[in-house]
């Protein structure tokens, strides 16, 4: 019985943190044998679908970041930049679970919390979908900070994609916007 108790309950954080691994491994195998798939001109032509992979790719990796808003800059040029912020932000929602199932997975493996997660866990402990809203909004690379620590919160994950969406997809669309406008004004 303490066997099995102990397998049941390690096997699923185990998994899901394999799972966020091989995620972020695979993207980066794809990006290093297939790197004209990730060019701007590429994702041009798939369109708003394009918005939305790049943005899923990017935010699914959460080890090394993967700058896909340059990517949706050059989309907001030639596409509407408000339906490519909404694509972008929905792609970045559904990649950021990585960074929550690596959370969840890591429960027990979280020993030394750092500044910046104490600070990110008592946040979300006192405002909860609030904050993970904040975090999805702020044009600051804290996001995925706040997805492990809702991950090891145990918050829920339709309650996390829920609330981080809008967040999302009101940051895309004002990142999307100002650079498209930028890079308009830069190269005419």
């Amino acid at each position: 019985m303490g066997k099995e108790h102990w397998l049941r309950k390690r096997s699923i954080p185990i998994l899901t943190v394999l799972l966020a691994v091989a995620i972020t491994v695979g993207i980066f195998y794809l990006y290093r044998t297939y790197p004209e798939w990730f060019e701007a001109e590429a994702l041009k032509k798939w369109g708003y679908l394009g918005a939305f992979l790049i943005s899923l790719i990017s935010s699914a990796t959460i080890i090394l970041p993967v700058p896909g808003i340059v990517v949706l800059f050059a989309l907001g040029t030639t596409l509407n930049p408000v339906l490519v912020g909404l694509a972008g932000g929905t792609g970045a929602t559904i990649g950021e679970i990585t960074g929550f199932l690596a959370g969840y997975g890591g429960r027990g493996m979280i020993k030394g919390k750092g500044r910046m997660y104490t600070m990110v866990e008592n946040w979300m402990r006192r405002w909860g979908g609030w904050a993970i809203f904040a975090f999805a909004a702020a044009p600051l690379p804290l996001f995925d900070i706040a997805g492990v620590v809702a991950g090891v919160l145990g918050y829920p994950v339709w309650k996390f994609l829920l609330v981080a969406w809008p967040g999302k997809c009101i940051k895309y669309i004002i990142l999307v916007w100002v650079g498209a406008w930028g890079w308009k004004v830069v190269l005419p």
